[in-house]
């Protein structure tokens, strides 16, 4: 994934109309968007409907995100991806892929290899739709239908000889929305100097007292429970805004 700086700069130009920009986000970002899809397999929705639904939700994390947060565009994404994909199963509505779409997208990343081919770089997702007489919003679906699995979604070779995703060793089974508060707050405690970082560390998953803390950080008790309030009262304000 890109580092922070380059979100941002990428959000920016995305939001005035830069389709690269966009692109470059979504790219970088899929393997996030599968692992969200992936904890809602099983549920009757098909897997290509649940990537397209999640794709539509993180476009309007592009257009919705506010950097003046102050919180990772992966933390505010997350819910808004989840949020799209729950609406939808709440809803019964349905996204079929049919076999024409499949067929095009084949079509289209045959000419996308043939391009950058000739060319030496990647079409835009502009000129793409332009191509095949599409908005720019089902191009990216129908590409996204037919991207080949990264990161978790790598495969990995067993002592049997085959091969499996590395995510199908992670269990999938747990609360959803428990998992989706899992990740928002890891994402507002990595945001945290280190001093602060150890001190929610301490008193809310290793159950220490303040004193106990103040004297593994070296502060006074005092100081940790300033520290602690000042997190907290943060955290409330971001997810208020």
């Amino acid at each position: 994934m890109l580092d922070d700086k380059t979100t941002i700069a990428y959000i920016r130009s995305a939001k005035s109309g830069d389709e690269r920009a966009k692109e470059e986000l979504i790219t970088h970002n899929v393997s996030l968007v599968k692992c969200i899809v992936k904890r809602y397999l099983g549920k009757g929705v098909e897997y290509d409907d649940l990537f397209q639904i999640a794709c539509m939700g993180f476009l309007k994390a592009i257009s919705g995100f506010d950097e003046s947060f102050g919180v990772k565009f992966s933390t505010y994404a997350v819910p808004m991806i989840a949020g799209e994909i729950k609406r939808f199963m709440r809803d019964d509505g349905a996204i079929k892929v049919s076999r024409a779409m499949k067929q095009t997208a084949k079509e289209m990343n045959a000419y996308v290899e043939a391009y950058t081919a000739e060319t030496g770089k990647s079409p835009t997702v502009k000129h793409l739709a332009e191509k095949f007489g599409m908005d720019e919003a089902e191009t990216v679906f129908v590409l996204g239908s037919s991207k080949m699995p990264v990161s978790l979604y790598g495969t990995t070779e067993y002592k049997d000889g085959n091969e499996r995703e590395l995510i199908d060793t992670l269990a999938s089974d747990d609360d959803q929305d428990a998992w989706i508060d899992r990740m928002v707050l890891k994402g507002a405690i990595d945001e945290l100097c280190e001093r602060d970082k150890k001190i929610i560390v301490l008193r809310y998953f290793r159950d220490m007292t303040q004193s106990e803390v103040a004297r593994q950080v070296g502060v006074s008790q005092v100081q940790v429970s300033r520290i602690e309030n000042r997190i907290i009262k943060e955290f409330r304000d971001k997810l208020v805004r």
